[in-house]
């Protein structure tokens, strides 16, 4: 995560030569606010980047930017070198981007599968009427897309649940099943909101090796937004700091800990809060 490629934090792993994310100046205003000013970014196709920051400084903003939930004001997002201009949130999708959110939003009352089965909607591969008709092309596809989500639910060692409600699952549970869904969608990027807000430890280590799995297996790149530091710290190559819309830092996870700005914005302040 760099202002430009050839200023690469981790060059043997070649993550700069082909950015999946170019950031150039982005910017949105809320009437006369400057909500987001000149955010400069670039994220390599497997690299998992942090970007950090104080309550209120527009991280989650940056995100509804980044997947049109938000119309920027001003600049340009890239993605795989597209130019997403014009693009809305269900194109984006299609595209490859993907992301969980602070406050985490399945569907309660439909179970674990058909939650992750909700999310390979990219992949169907029957029209309309084969569905509506029940043709034999709507149940070979059907079974394709069980045998997926099972294979997805394994990742993170889900399938024993799959039958039962999303809703009936413990918290650590939800925000992983909220994870499997977004990678049902076959994403270049994964964007994860908070992914270990609500967990306890041994939760949040094993969702840093679930991660670094997922990165290493997908071959996707992942951003992520965490008040944890340990998991931060412990998981990211590179990291963004956000203060007041603007980002005031960038490097490794050793240059963030020791840049006095951010130690003075962040990092020595109540690092607990919500974005």
């Amino acid at each position: 995560m760099v202002p430009l490629p050839s200023d690469g934090i981790v060059p043997e792993r070649d993550l700069y030569s082909t950015p999946v994310l170019e950031c150039r100046h982005l910017g949105i205003d809320f009437g006369g606010l400057h909500a987001v000013e000149d955010f400069n970014l670039i994220v390599g196709k497997t690299e998992i980047a942090g970007l950090i920051g104080p309550n209120g400084a527009g991280k989650t903003t940056v995100f509804n930017l980044l997947t049109k939930v938000y119309q920027p004001t001003r600049g340009t997002i890239l993605l795989d070198g597209k130019d997403t201009s014009g693009m809305n949130t269900a194109r984006l999708s299609r595209e490859g981007v993907a992301r969980t959110f602070q406050n985490i939003r399945l569907f309660s009352s439909m179970t674990v599968e058909e939650n992750v089965t909700i999310g390979l909607h990219n992949a169907v591969p029957y029209g309309m009427w084969s569905g509506i008709l029940r043709l034999p092309k709507y149940w070979v596809s059907e079974h394709k897309l069980h045998e997926r989500a099972m294979e997805l639910l394994d990742v993170f060692d889900m399938t024993g649940v799959a039958n039962v409600e999303a809703g009936n699952l413990p918290y650590g549970a939800q925000r992983r099943l909220e994870i499997v869904r977004a990678l049902a969608t076959g994403p270049k990027l994964l964007l994860l909101d908070e992914p270990a807000a609500g967990m306890n430890p041994s939760e949040t280590a094993e969702l840093m090796e679930n991660i670094r799995k997922i990165r290493d297996d997908f071959q996707i790149a992942v951003l992520l937004i965490e008040h944890d530091m340990d998991l931060v710290m412990g998981i990211c190559e590179g990291i963004a700091v956000l203060n007041y819309g603007k980002i005031i830092a960038k490097g490794t996870p050793a240059e963030i800990q020791g840049n006095p700005q951010v130690i003075e914005a962040y990092l020595g302040s109540d690092a607990t809060k919500e974005a």
